[in-house]
């Protein structure tokens, strides 16, 4: 089956080339196209992505969930894989997918290290091997089959942030959730601009405020607030 890769991002340019040119190197014949789509970044995240060789779309909207589905309404595959820029995924990915769709498996994901020595960050990563919905994010990646995806009317628009979270709960009802045993290279950098009790606070409030059905927007606004 064939796989369009999506890549959302605003202001990434330290990132995206590298990013584009090993999910190049490493997708093989499969992959028919990485897209990058862009929210209106202010560096050259749009020049870096062209050099790389991917196909640059603007969003009208900013937002990942707005971006993703605009490369998505775009995409040829019959597999959407949706990767943040900062993120290195194994160099196997286009494998990986095609042997979890043959298991029977419509989306998935895969476990994640950060690239920080870190103890308390390896504390986090280990328990991504787990199906439990808080130990999920965009950052794990998501493949997910063209049918499945617009069957759900793809991301839900209003969600700033959480949008990975809420797109998994609806597709979970449909379809099993494959966690594949490999590490994505996830960036450390929000730990970095902030202590590691103060991520895990705002992303804890996030989720209850999420589970409570709190607005979209309250909960962007109130988890930006709690972050640099």
């Amino acid at each position: 089956m064939t796989i369009s890769i999506i890549i959302p991002t605003y202001n990434e340019a330290q990132h995206i080339r590298q990013t584009v040119m090993k999910l190049r190197q490493h997708g093989g014949l499969s992959v028919v196209e990485i897209m990058v789509v862009d929210g209106g970044s202010q560096d050259n995240t749009l020049a870096e992505a062209k050099a790389a060789g991917a196909i640059v779309l603007t969003s009208p909207q900013k937002g990942r969930a707005a971006q993703m589905n605009v490369g998505a309404k775009h995409a040829k595959g019959e597999i959407l894989y949706f990767v943040h820029a900062d993120v290195s995924v194994p160099a196997s990915y286009a494998t990986d997918i095609q042997e979890s769709l043959t298991s029977g498996h419509e989306l998935g994901c895969y476990q994640y290290q950060f690239d920080s020595p870190k103890f308390m960050l390896k504390i986090n990563a280990y328990f991504t091997r787990f199906n439990f919905l808080f130990c999920r994010g965009g950052d794990q990646t998501l493949y997910i089959t063209r049918g499945l995806f617009d069957q759900l009317g793809g991301f839900d628009e209003r969600f700033v942030i959480m949008e990975d979270y809420d797109i998994l709960i609806r597709a979970t009802r449909l379809a099993r959730l494959k966690i594949i045993p490999k590490n994505a290279i996830v960036s450390a950098r929000k730990y970095e601009n902030n202590a590691w009790l103060r991520v895990q606070l705002a992303n804890l409030t996030a989720m209850l405020l999420f589970n409570f059905k709190a607005n979209p927007q309250r909960i962007a606004r109130t988890y930006k607030k709690m972050l640099k």
